[in-house]
């Protein structure tokens, strides 16, 4: 029993600890940042581009290759016809044997020593004629045959160049598309996080105006009771009491859906309940950012990603040009291999792997095409152009994101100080509406539009500190500040 009450009272204070949790603006963003899928896929972005990076500086360096092969032939090359293998092998019966038959009609005496003596010798000529036709054999029924080879490029037109260049600038050019997409997640998480502080303080507005009016009935109820208010101003409290509950219904309702969508960026169980640091801390005046007048667009474009990955997209289509340009120009390389076969042809055709070594130097000259490759030149320039023109516009709609953002702010600024005086003096009006009304000088209605007028100030309180922290984001993203 003593077990399961610890372990109760553990679980009850983890459920505790948990509900009591409490992120800050900053801890957000890194939990966005960490859980975002899009984030990750730039990553490996950036790692495939480090990969191509690497495949181009091979280019540089000799490459190896390696290559053989297996054939069977039903029939075996022959250099000699059937008719001189046959004359071959038969040489001394062909031609000796003639001469010896006219010696022994000539001298029938002699007819048993030649017969004896010229057997041999025509066995012998018979036999080296046969070895010849044996020598001569190429053995090629069954073949392998293989090489090792090398190319070391000396000159290609400067293409190698161009591609480790367009690889180098594709590997950074993916490093500042991941930062622009950080940058994109932590202004689109800022938003939220602000959006769920303001419902928030949108909330405890509504339970505050709801209370008022729940004080509000009851002291009308009260005076109806004692005959110096009538049951329409009951009724009429009422109603704005149920308005009352139906506007805290709708702030409620969409807290909770900011606080979902918000743990969803920063990849929390969706249900899990959090607190902000920003919920119980006022924006003061002394913490309004002051923007200042005179702003450095060359350290703005300096600092915006958009900027750096428009400049080296710039980059790679000029080198791209110069890819199309080397199609234009001689190619030279070395080669170098080493190359073998079975049967050999450096030994008679001899059965067994024999091999010789060649270097040599390889030019390729283009001379006429019909002016394709000087087209494609003309199509990369075009692209360059238009990218240079890409990157004109994107500076030119920088800088009116900075001065729009930093009339904002300055807006901002001016509204927040208006509507936190609106707001003493609705504090007022309400103060002293509520006293008439105890001392019955005035009417219900005179309570409640204080009242209305109260909340309204609140709300664009509420409004108008939310919308200084969202300037300052914005002001932050178009300088390209943001960390």
């Amino acid at each position: 029993m003593k077990k399961l009450i610890v372990l109760c009272l553990l679980i009850i204070g983890g459920s505790n600890a948990i509900a009591q949790q409490v992120f800050t603006l900053d801890s957000c963003r890194n939990m966005a940042i960490n859980n975002n899928k899009q984030i990750r896929i730039a990553n490996e972005k950036i790692k495939a581009a480090g990969y191509e990076k690497k495949s181009a500086f091979a280019n540089y360096l000799p490459g190896f290759d390696a290559v053989g092969g297996y054939m069977y032939n039903s029939k075996e090359i022959s250099l000699l016809s059937d008719k001189q293998k046959e004359q071959l092998s038969n040489a001394g019966t062909n031609t000796l044997a003639p001469i010896m038959q006219q010696i022994i009609a000539q001298h029938p005496e002699l007819g048993p020593q030649l017969q004896q003596l010229g057997a041999g010798i025509i066995n012998s000529v018979n036999g080296a004629g046969q070895s010849l036709v044996n020598a001569l054999r190429t053995n090629t029924t069954n073949m392998f045959g293989g090489a090792i080879t090398l190319t070391q490029p000396i000159y290609m037109g400067g293409k190698i160049r161009a591609y480790n260049q367009i690889t180098k600038y594709a590997e950074e050019l993916a490093k500042t598309q991941k930062s622009t997409a950080v940058k994109d997640l932590v202004f689109q998480t800022d938003e939220i996080y602000w959006q769920v502080v303001s419902l928030v303080y949108k909330k405890k507005l509504a339970e505050s105006y709801a209370d008022l009016l729940d004080s509000l009935y009851q002291n009308v109820e009260a005076m109806i009771a004692e005959g110096v208010a009538t049951q329409s101003d009951g009724l009429t409290v009422a109603v704005k009491q149920n308005e009352a509950q139906i506007t805290l219904t709708k702030v409620s309702d969409g807290l909770s859906l900011s606080k979902m969508l918000l743990a969803q960026i920063c990849g929390l169980p969706i249900n899990m309940p959090y607190t902000l640091a920003d919920e119980i801390e006022e924006l003061h005046e002394e913490n309004l950012p002051t923007p200042t007048n005179s702003i450095n667009m060359d350290e703005v474009y300096a600092n915006r990603s958009e900027i750096q990955s428009l400049t080296l997209a710039t980059e790679i289509y000029k080198q791209k040009q110069k890819v199309a340009l080397s199609a234009m120009l001689p190619n030279l390389a070395l080669t170098g291999s080493y190359m073998f076969s079975n049967p050999n042809v450096f030994n008679s055709f001899e059965k067994r792997v024999d091999g010789f070594f060649n270097v040599g130097v390889m030019l390729k000259i283009p001379v006429f095409h019909w002016g394709k490759d000087f087209y494609k030149v003309k199509a990369a320039k075009t692209e360059r152009n238009i990218a240079l023109l890409n990157l004109e516009e994107a500076k030119e709609k920088i800088e009116l994101q900075v001065n729009q953002a930093t009339f904002k702010v300055n807006e901002a600024n001016k509204k927040l100080i208006m509507t936190r005086k609106n707001m003493e003096k609705a504090e007022e009006n309400l103060r002293n509406a509520q006293i008439g009304f105890e001392e019955g000088v005035l009417t219900t209605d005179n309570v409640l539009e204080a009242q209305t007028a109260w909340l309204q100030a609140q709300s664009e309180k509420i409004d108008a500190e939310i919308d200084v922290r969202l300037c300052e984001v914005y002001l932050s993203k178009a300088m390209g500040l943001m960390k």
